[in-house]
Formats: C-alpha cells, structure tokens, sequence
C-alpha cells in the first residue's frame, strides 16, 4: 500500500500485498539457519518455526544461549548446532549475532556463502562500516536486512498475541534476483506487522541515533535531571518517580503510542496543556543542537569505532557492569524497583 505524509509518498508492504502462505511459497525449498540466540534470534527464529518455515539456530556449545535454546525446544544435532556447521547448512544465514560477535565470528562463517545463498541482518552496522569491522561479503550471494522496531522479547510477545512490530527491510545485493522476495518473506514470516524500504546504511544511522537519543540515551538523561530536580526541592522518592518515570510510562506512553500527542494535548488538564505546549518547542530548541551533534558522530564512522575500540578491550564486560551498576544503584531506579513491586498487576 502507498501512504501520503506531507508531500511523501511510502509504499508499505504488510500481509494484504504480502501474505504468509506467499511467503510460505517462496522459501519452501529454503534452510534458515539463525546464527546467535541472544537479543533479536529467539524471537526471529521462533517466530518463524511457528509459522511453517525451515529454521535451524547455530550457537556457541556450553554457552547460556546454547542452553536457553535448548529449553525452547530447539534440538541438538537436529535443529541447534555449533555455529559454523548451521553456516554450511543453511541456504540462507540470519547473522544475528551482536556486532562484535559478527566481527569476530565473520571469519569462520564467510566460507560457507558459497553462490546464491542469501546472507541476512538485522543492522547494518557491519556493512555500512565494513572499512571497522572487515565484514566484506562475496558478490555472488544475496544480502539484504529486516530489522524489527523493538527488542526480540517484544516481537515474540507481540506474536504470541497475534500482532506484531513495524519492520524496514533493505536490499544489499541482488544476486539472484530474488532478494527482495526472500527479504519480505522473512519479513513476514518473523512477524512484521508492517514492512517499510530503507538501505543499510540508514537503518543503522537511524538507530544508533534512535538508540543514543529518544530510545534510551537522552530519555535516562531526562529522566535523571528531572528526579534530581524535584528532589532537590524536597520531593520525597515516590513522588519524584512517580512525576518523572510511572505516569509518563504506565498512563501516557501507552495512550500516546494509540492516539497521538496531539491528541494527548487535547484530552489533558487545561493547566498540563498550556504548560506542555508553553515549553515543548524550549526542550526542542535546546536539544536539536545535541542531536545534530549525535548524528555527525553517527554518520561520520565515530560512534561505531567506539564501539568496536571499547568491545575489543579484555575487560569490557567488568567495565559494562561498573556503569551498569550506577544507573541500577542510583536512587531514581532503586525508587522504581521499590515502585514497581506495588503495581497491582
């Protein structure tokens, strides 16, 4: 379907222009082997074997995602393997890895794409900074992205109630012909309530910036300036969590994501309406800077060399839990972890 926003026209495909049992069809005669079962696998490889498709997974032996995809019912030797036989046996490879396990792993998985396979991801990240992480796929082969809008978790959950997440999807290389087909295919069969165009290299500019920014960069951010705030002027924790984090998440958020916020503006308090209004375009005004700022860091290659520098480093992991701690002990989160046990469902 075309949609019409401004003076853009989209097309969106969904199950209307693109049902399951044509995406059935295509990829009958195909083996799709999800390489990793951590963040984004379990869901896309779930998904699809609920939905007729041929799927094998391919894990790191005595691993806790080996172990987790076992409890899911996948089976050893039959339908889970290491991760370099699933690579021979799949016609196309689902390389859900995370990127520094793509970069690592890629040189024991490139053999195997040998013509005609379908190579495909969820980021383009190792493909838009191929020059970082020297993931430099053969010609012959096609390669090509869907990448849902929101975690694994949720597009299982979403599934599992018969919905599903907004999907892009991207053609890298059409070597066959076919890989737009074999891209919206799985798509579909993965869960997509919706699937829009985009490359490679937008998908991933679009979410590192999402990802550092509204998504969850800038909306910690937001949140701790606000609770530091309200406490400094003696609000009690409850109260300033409340104000800064559960009304925004358990009541707006979800009326907003149905309705709108201009719909939101419309069926507030006349006093929450004028203040919002009054100040929207003064947050807007000073963050648009820091945004800009973000996406030249983004699209210049900086960001992603970070990445890749920092996840290269022996002690990462000891690193990650350091900073994760913080935000975990900080006194905005152990509030909500106090406040979240009182939710009466």
């Amino acid at each position: 379907m075309k949609i019409k926003i401004g003076s853009n026209y989209e097309e969106l495909i969904t199950k209307k222009e693109f049902s399951l049992n044509k995406a059935r069809e295509i990829l009958s005669n195909e083996r799709i082997a999800v390489l990793g079962y951590g963040i984004q696998g379990p869901g896309q490889a779930l998904n699809l074997k609920d939905n007729g498709f041929n799927v094998i997974i391919g894990q790191r032996k005595k691993s806790k995602s080996w172990e987790k995809a076992l409890k899911d019912g996948w089976i050893a030797n039959e339908t889970l393997f290491e991760i370099e036989e699933a690579a021979e046996k799949g016609s196309i490879i689902m390389f859900l890895l995370s990127d520094a396990a793509q970069i690592e792993v890629w040189p024991k998985i490139k053999k195997f794409l040998s013509p005609g396979k379908g190579l495909y991801f969820s980021h383009g990240f190792g493909l838009t900074f191929k020059k970082k992480t020297k993931i430099l796929p053969p010609k012959e082969i096609d390669i090509f992205l869907v990448a849902p809008k929101g975690s694994g978790t949720s597009l299982r959950k979403l599934f599992q109630e018969g919905k599903g997440l907004n999907s892009s999807y991207a053609i890298y290389q059409n070597y066959t012909g076919n890989a737009k087909e074999r891209a919206l295919a799985i798509g579909i069969g993965i869960g997509s309530a919706l699937l829009f165009k985009t490359t490679f290299q937008k998908e991933v500019y679009s979410d590192l910036t999402g990802e550092r920014g509204t998504l969850m960069g800038a909306i910690q951010g937001i949140f701790s300036a606000q609770y530091q705030v309200l406490r400094e002027n003696g609000h009690s924790p409850s109260e300033a969590f409340n104000e800064t984090v559960e009304e925004l998440t358990q009541s707006l958020m979800p009326l907003i994501a149905e309705k709108g916020m201009d719909w939101m503006y419309e069926n507030c308090s006349t006093t929450a309406q004028r203040g919002a209004l009054d100040w929207w375009k003064k947050f807007r005004d000073i963050n648009i800077s820091l945004f800009r700022e973000l996406y030249k860091d983004v699209s210049s290659g900086k960001e992603a060399e970070r990445t890749i520098s920092l996840n290269r480093k022996s002690n990462y992991r000891e690193l990650l839990k350091k900073e994760l701690k913080e935000i975990k002990n900080s006194e905005l989160w152990k509030a909500g972890e106090e406040i979240r046990k009182l939710r009466p469902y």
